[in-house]
């Protein structure tokens, strides 16, 4: 081969190799980029709070269970939440479409009212711990300590409605009626300021056809919830 056609035929390779140098190179700050704009999830604050539910025998236990969430994507790139309780050896799984959204003074909270335990067991007390992963795998994690009392601490409350006044018997801070429609619809909640009195003071919506007393203890973060009964106005 030539002196001149080794020349070419260098300069040719030199110029691959340097094309294949700055492809690699753009590559890889490609790669970086996307991968430093994956953002993980965040969870700010949560609680879980303890359910009685009125039963034939005993009040069967549920927690209540809600998280702040946020995403840089926004919270439809989230995926699935999950508590473990790990001393137990406990999972729940709520999956995005099943978990219960609301916003409050600007921040979104998700989460459900129906974590039980097998066969209605009690829910051990503890540790638990979330966690959140968005779409992109990426997750958030937070520990929470949950210590109310193994017993009921106060008496299951009770609520009549009769001949358009209700009547509850609790000893339950903070007591509220919560309200439905016909078909079971969640329409309203009301806090009340007396145990007994006229339904028809209470501003309830005219769709409003049952209702359901929601007894609360903040201090121990517990709450009880009866049955519900027909509204007589």
């Amino acid at each position: 081969m030539s002196t001149e056609k080794q020349q070419g035929s260098m300069r040719f390779r030199n110029k691959w190799r340097l094309i294949s140098f700055y492809f690699l190179l753009f590559t890889f700050f490609t790669c970086l980029l996307v991968s430093c704009s994956r953002t993980e999830p965040r969870i700010p604050f949560g609680f879980i709070e303890l359910v009685y539910y009125q039963d034939s025998g005993r009040p069967l236990e549920r927690f209540s269970f809600f998280i702040i969430a946020e995403d840089d994507d926004g919270i439809e790139n989230l995926g699935d939440l999950y508590l473990y309780n790990d001393y137990e050896q406990l999972r729940w799984h709520i999956a995005s479409d099943e978990w219960v959204t609301y916003t409050e003074s600007g921040r979104t909270w998700i989460g459900t009212r129906s974590i039980t335990n097998n066969e209605n067991d009690i829910l051990p007390r503890g540790q638990y711990r979330a966690v959140l992963l968005n779409k992109g795998g990426e997750k958030a994690e937070r520990h929470f300590s949950f210590d109310a009392p193994e017993q009921p601490r106060l008496p299951f409350p009770s609520l009549e409605i009769d001949q358009g006044r209700y009547t509850i018997n609790s000893l339950y801070a903070v007591n509220r009626l919560v309200c439905y429609d016909l078909s079971g619809n969640y329409i309203q909640t009301i806090t009340l300021g007396n145990l007994s009195g006229s339904i028809a003071e209470l501003g309830i919506s005219p769709n409003a056809r049952t209702a359901a007393l929601w007894a609360q203890d903040s201090l121990y973060s517990t709450s009880a919830f009866t049955n519900v009964q027909q509204i007589q106005q």
